[in-house]
């Protein structure tokens, strides 16, 4: 019963990374079909995260009252529904009108299913957990690429994609009568009870610091997806079709390095695996960055820094009953969520309009500062959760 019920929770989770490496794979070949600038890409990115900002903070609720079962169901469900919606666009906003389901049910599948693995699993898990969502974000390159190369259209790949959530929230569905049981020493999916407000949220120390972690990871690892092919085609002069196949290497690195730190994430700790994954992320933006003129040097930096990337947002999620309490980890984890999509509304956007101006070539050095952002405040997050603790010793002593 439990391994079937984390098999359905993996499952939603490639679901849920199927969408999020589409728009940059396609990008290059849809804004020239649909008339429009290099840099409104991130226009789109703002209204997917800007949902996904909404629902976050709204996720407390809403998992409260219908639970999580019934929450991913639903959500998986109203991805299907954005990513065909993009299949028959043919105009700019009608991407922009279809975005809104998509950012409005992905905040709010991923607080659910991140905040049930943080209480009832270990770090492994968890590490587990986000690595299918790179399958997805794997998978979806390479069916852009083939409908690109076969000339398919980006709308076939969309189309494809749909589907394929289709089937995932068809299965979701059918198994709710799981998620209502709890045998095997999971206790109940939810507990009823009052939502904490977000002044209350912002009170407890430390949850100040976490927020701007958070930001600096997901406007790093959102500004990679959308502009990865776009820097191989225009600063690296890679063809358009074979690029969108390389933008999947981030997501590689991404997916590998989650599946195989999980085997090590009980050992190392949620705070030694954020430092090890932040150096790492420095190490392949540097590789990018290098002014060589070969290639492969930065396609290798692009999975590095997949690989460095990868068990950054699980572990934070992870430590977040022991840093914060579990009775508060509900409530923390959609606000820390908000504070992470909040970097994923502004910064693509922002490098995008940027490049209008200066050139792509920037892309890697945007990236380098808030990886800095990034180590210094979990660093200064770990600080004050000591403090806390031997305050709370000293009192209790």
């Amino acid at each position: 019963m439990v391994a079937l019920l984390i098999s359905l929770i993996y499952l939603a989770f490639i679901g849920l990374g199927l969408p999020d490496s589409l728009l940059g794979s396609a990008w290059p070949v849809m804004y020239v079909e649909l008339e429009t600038s290099f840099s409104y890409a991130g226009i789109i990115t703002m209204i997917f995260a800007g949902g996904t900002i909404i629902s976050s903070l709204l996720s407390d609720r809403v998992t409260r009252r219908l639970g999580a079962g019934l929450t991913t169901a639903i959500g998986v469900l109203a991805l299907a529904m954005s990513m065909f919606g993009f299949s028959n666009s043919s105009a700019f906003w009608m991407l922009c009108l279809w975005a809104i389901p998509h950012g409005l049910a992905a905040g709010t599948i991923d607080a659910a299913l991140n905040n049930y693995v943080a209480l009832h699993f270990s770090s492994r898990y968890m590490s587990w957990l986000h690595s299918f969502w790179g399958v997805g974000a794997v998978i979806s390159p390479y069916i852009m690429g083939y409908s690109l190369t076969n000339s398919l259209g980006w709308e076939t790949g969309y189309f494809t994609v749909s589907m394929i959530q289709v089937g995932i929230a068809a299965m979701l569905f059918i198994s709710l009568p799981l998620w209502r049981k709890h045998k095997g020493g999971i206790p109940p999916v939810e507990e009823r009870g009052k939502a904490m407000s977000l002044p209350q949220i912002l009170r407890i120390r430390g949850v100040k610091l976490i927020l701007p972690a958070f930001f600096a990871y997901c406007a790093a690892e959102a500004s990679t997806m959308l502009w990865a092919v776009s820097y191989l085609v225009m600063q690296r002069g890679i063809p358009e079709e074979t690029a969108a196949g390389y933008g999947a290497l981030f997501f590689w690195g991404m997916m590998g390095g989650r599946f195989f730190g999980g085997f090590i994430a009980d050992k190392v700790g949620d705070r030694n695996m954020i430092r090890s994954s932040v150096a790492i992320m420095i190490t392949g933006i540097i590789m990018i960055m290098l002014p060589v003129g070969v290639n492969e040097l930065s396609l290798i930096g692009l999975v590095v820094l997949g690989l460095g990337c990868a068990t950054v947002y699980p572990s934070i999620i992870h430590s977040t009953p022991s840093n914060f309490g579990a009775e508060n980890s509900r409530a923390i984890i959609g606000v820390q969520m908000a504070g992470a999509y909040t970097g994923s509304t502004f910064m693509p956007p922002l490098l995008g309009l940027i490049a209008e101006f200066t050139g792509i070539g920037l892309y890697p050095y945007f990236i380098l500062g808030f990886a800095l952002l990034l180590l210094l405040m979990t660093e200064l997050l770990n600080r004050t959760v000591d403090k806390n603790k031997e305050l709370t010793e000293k009192q209790e002593g």
